[in-house]
């Protein structure tokens, strides 16, 4: 399998990923996401990686800009989605992209990465709720749902040092897409 950044020829392959991995109406909803992501301003710069095996994208993963209210400059980005299609599943293509992702952004300086996801998943790639070490969401989340909120450090230190609330891109800054 390759994993590389996506060029915009990928587009079409990348909403098509979407689309699989999320289902017919979801899926619409996050490829139109993704595609808006890419065409905001707000969102710059971003890591948009896919994930090739025999010649067919198999996996996306996408990492736009975030700004986290405090007095202290971080870099930080937000993670989503990910999305692998049904038929690679459960055969470590997400693992595979959160860990590269994580390793390109660390390479550029990126300090922190927010993730708004399943509270099962993201630990195992050493992502920690958020809420419980000082970082709010953009919008309020649900209680029961305040694991899904998670953050991990590619700086060590930066975390119990800095605290705030988290502004993510244009297109990210609605309610809806903070619903877990």
């Amino acid at each position: 399998m390759e994993i590389r950044p996506t060029k915009e020829s990928d587009l079409h392959d990348v909403l098509l990923v979407e689309k699989a991995a999320f289902g017919t109406e979801e899926g619409q909803e996050i490829a139109d996401l993704v595609n808006d992501l890419l065409g905001d301003p707000s969102a710059m710069p971003i890591l948009s990686l896919i994930a090739i095996k025999e010649n067919q994208v198999i996996g996306h993963i996408l990492f736009t800009k975030a700004i986290i209210d405090s007095n202290h400059s971080i870099s930080a980005v937000i993670l989503a989605p990910l999305a692998v299609i049904p038929a690679a599943q459960s055969q470590g293509v997400g693992g595979q992209l959160i860990n590269e992702g994580l390793k390109c952004l660390s390479e550029s300086g990126v300090d922190l990465v927010f993730v708004l996801g399943h509270p099962e998943y993201y630990p195992r790639h050493d992502f920690k709720t958020a809420g419980i070490l000082g970082f709010d969401t953009p919008y309020p989340i649900p209680q029961e749902h305040a694991d899904a909120w998670m953050v991990q450090e590619l700086r060590f230190g930066v975390i119990g040092s800095v605290s705030g609330k988290v502004q993510c891109c244009d297109v990210l800054n609605q309610p809806e897409h903070w619903r877990e």
